[in-house]
């Protein structure tokens, strides 16, 4: 007997036991994955830095399953409608979300009605990395390093201010975990977007910012604004010569955004491990190693699924707490 004909007998003894057992006939053989696109959700508006990464990674993605990953874009309350729409959809493989801090992590105790629950409502695929915030100061404040900026404040308490791209923003929060550690009082002016609030920084209308290396490096560069520490535990790849603000008297200070990958909670394991060693290769190729070393974010380590299950709790226990000693609540 041929190979065509035993394959079409095997076939034939495995339809038949499958019908007799009520089972569909698609069933018999293991679904391929992935057999269509993979929609690939950023819930941010396009062209910003997670728009931007997820882009890269998307087309790195497709080499490596050999089907189109589509970036689609479900912006709106701080990245929630894209999270929920994530979190309510079927948990097949095909609907990924690029998640970030604010969805992940600090929007659940910030908002006052969320539809899910970042420890619950996921599946999680794989830690990508983080951008490092830096505090930043108008070079005309007198000030060179995290231990002046605090005897500064001290000197005149309530006197310094500080920039954000709006109330709950991850600038904010910056700046509301600074003020606890280090005992200051620093004013909090909130704007509407980081453009806005950098504009100012930059005429002298306001002391200083917590944002994020990528957009704040040019004008650092350019002498614009004084760097006085990087806002996380490592030093940024981008700028080493910054020192963090943790080794400047503030040892456990450490905020950045972060970025991750999930899917709807109820994954199977196996389209897990899949994703996870397409998601690893993916970040392993040149392009993308070259392309986010540019925007200045420090790849993750650990990229077992596990390592970002367990990561999204500690970001979510550590805002959690900064939210309500800010007293601040959104809509």
């Amino acid at each position: 007997m041929s190979v065509n004909r035993r394959l079409f007998v095997g076939a034939g003894v495995m339809a038949g036991a499958a019908l007799s057992l009520g089972m569909p006939l698609g069933a018999v053989a293991a679904e391929k994955f992935p057999e269509r696109p993979i929609m690939f959700v950023v819930p941010f508006p396009p062209g910003g830095p997670t728009d931007a990464m997820a882009r890269i990674l998307a087309t790195e993605l497709t080499k490596e399953l050999g089907q189109s990953v589509i970036v689609e874009n479900k912006a709106g309350a701080g990245g929630n409608i894209g999270a929920d729409a994530v979190a309510r959809a079927k948990p097949d493989g095909y609907t990924l979300m690029f998640g970030t801090s604010g969805p992940l992590a600090i929007n659940k105790p910030l908002y006052k009605a969320i539809n899910y629950d970042p420890r619950t409502s996921f599946t999680p695929i794989i830690y990508v990395g983080y951008l490092p915030n830096v505090l930043v100061v108008r070079p005309d404040l007198g000030v060179s390093n995290v231990k002046e900026l605090i005897a500064l404040d001290k000197a005149k308490p309530g006197k310094l201010n500080f920039a954000s791209s709006g109330n709950g923003a991850s600038s904010h929060l910056a700046g509301v975990l600074f003020n606890g550690m280090a005992g200051t009082q620093l004013q909090h002016v909130p704007y509407k977007g980081t453009g806005p609030a950098l504009n100012d920084l930059l005429a002298g209308q306001v002391d200083m910012a917590f944002t994020d290396i990528l957009t704040a490096m040019p004008y650092i560069k350019a002498g614009k604004f004084k760097a006085l520490g990087i806002a996380t535990a490592k030093h940024s790849s981008a700028m080493p010569q910054i020192p963090t603000i943790a080794e400047q008297g503030l040892p456990a200070y450490d905020v950045s955004v972060f970025f991750g990958v999930v899917g709807p909670k109820g994954m199977a394991a196996d389209r897990v491990e899949l994703l996870n060693r397409a998601y690893t290769k993916a970040l392993d190729s040149e392009n993308v190693k070259k392309a986010f070393a540019a925007q200045g974010l420090e790849r993750g380590a650990d990229t077992k699924p596990a390592y970002l299950a367990g990561f999204v709790k500690t970001e979510l226990d550590k805002w959690s707490e900064v939210v309500q000693k800010a007293g601040v609540k959104l809509d």
